[in-house]
């Protein structure tokens, strides 16, 4: 299990990777959770957004270190190698050039898949999927569509500073994720 893990890890870090610095990045949207906190951080303080998703995890990683040790060691490696990826790959950013849509539709679907490729094998890149991991164990919840609600939550509090074509491809980044999320951690509850 443990290898299985490990290539989840580095191939759903490396799909968030492009689809951050490929397709977000350049239109300034926005996912929600963590990553889109990280990028807000990222788009307005010019803070490396990998960085910033470490030390905005930090809250639900000492959570996790007391009360559910074992998400803390799945999730650490996730958290550690898609931020460092986000960071190493940042030079990506103006290698591919495509229009806003079509950016939100990919870049969607590249963190959609690698966020659900973790989820898959009990890992993730922490922050809210950690927090959707925690809550879908103990509900039954597709941790899919959990992310997809607190991603919209952080979409909306970012509104006022994204503006409303912003906003809305974000809402639209986000309806991706969300669904493709769902569809992956969905297919191995159907195995």
């Amino acid at each position: 299990m443990f290898l299985k893990q490990s290539m989840a890890i580095i191939f759903g870090s490396l799909l968030l990777s492009i689809g951050i610095n490929c397709f977000l990045v350049p239109h300034h949207l926005l996912d929600g959770g963590i990553i889109g906190l990280a990028l807000i951080v990222h788009y307005y303080f010019e803070v490396q957004a990998g960085l910033a998703m470490i030390l905005l995890s930090l809250p639900l990683f000492i959570y996790a270190w007391f009360f559910k040790r074992v998400y803390f060691y799945n999730s650490l490696h996730g958290l550690l190698v898609s931020s460092l990826l986000i960071d190493w790959l940042s030079p990506l950013r103006t290698f591919i050039h495509m229009p806003i849509f079509p950016s939100m539709m990919t870049g969607g679907l590249f963190i959609g898949f690698g966020i659900g490729l973790m989820l898959r094998f009990e890992t993730s890149t922490g922050g809210t999927d950690l927090l959707a991991h925690m809550v879908s164990k103990a509900t039954s919840i597709n941790a899919g569509v959990l992310i997809f609600i607190i991603d919209g939550i952080v979409v909306l509090l970012g509104f006022k500073t994204l503006g409303l074509h912003t906003f809305l491809y974000s809402c639209g980044v986000i309806t991706v994720v969300g669904a493709t999320t769902a569809l992956i951690v969905h297919k191995k509850r159907i195995e």
